[in-house]
């Protein structure tokens, strides 16, 4: 007979195993519910190292650029936006598709032009911004800050803690001051880059119900 130790070490294997495929699972519910619930959602890209690859006016510009080419292309609403020197904000809706693709395309394309420019210009930033591989980064690994939106109060918060980074950096004294961000929209100078759309009736839909397994 044996003294069960071999049992226990299976069947915490076993545990394991489940307790990592029940993750997964979980992973995999939360990412479909934060698609499907059609709310906005507040995300956030750094640049490598959160190095401030945006310094330059225009790389910004750039990005401004791409940004709403892509809103025209994809089709998504936009809510707010700022290019800060090493990080964007973005208060963004997608019903149509998934916004992961979205934003993964947004910021490859960018990405690519910006690398492929320094690289003709043999830019000293480029040994700054290459990774153990040896490839060249603009942004920083993964998706970035990801967060819904739960309600109007949050909704509205948001659009103003976008526009007033800046200020709080100590970079301008009015949100307005900020070329690269939709604050100036707010107050009525649609002249930028950038349209953005108004919240409407439809932007937050109520949070749905947990879905009951029994």
């Amino acid at each position: 007979m044996g003294d069960g130790i071999g049992d226990s070490k299976i069947g915490s294997g076993t545990v394991k195993c489940c307790l990592v495929i029940l993750a997964r699972m979980s992973g995999h519910r939360k990412r479909v519910r934060r698609f499907e619930d059609g709310r906005a959602r507040f995300v956030t890209f750094s640049t490598f190292d959160r190095l401030p690859l945006f310094q330059n006016d225009a790389i910004k510009d750039r990005f401004a650029e791409s940004l709403a080419a892509a809103r025209k292309r994809e089709n998504f609403e936009l809510y707010a936006w700022i290019v800060m020197p090493e990080h964007v904000h973005l208060l963004i809706r997608s019903t149509a598709q998934p916004l992961a693709p979205i934003l993964a395309g947004l910021k490859s394309g960018f990405a690519k032009s910006v690398l492929t420019r320094w690289r003709a210009l043999d830019a000293p930033v480029l040994a700054r911004i290459t990774d153990r591989s040896g490839r060249p980064r603009f942004w920083q690994r993964g998706g970035g800050y990801d967060r819904n939106i739960r309600d109007d109060d949050e909704f509205h918060e948001k659009i103003s803690y976008i526009h007033a980074n800046p200020v709080r950096r100590g970079l301008v004294v009015s949100p307005t001051h900020w070329k690269w961000s939709s604050a100036r929209w707010y107050e009525g100078d649609t002249s930028g880059p950038v349209p953005i759309d108004r919240p409407g009736a439809t932007t937050n839909p109520p949070v749905p119900s947990p879905i009951s397994d029994g």
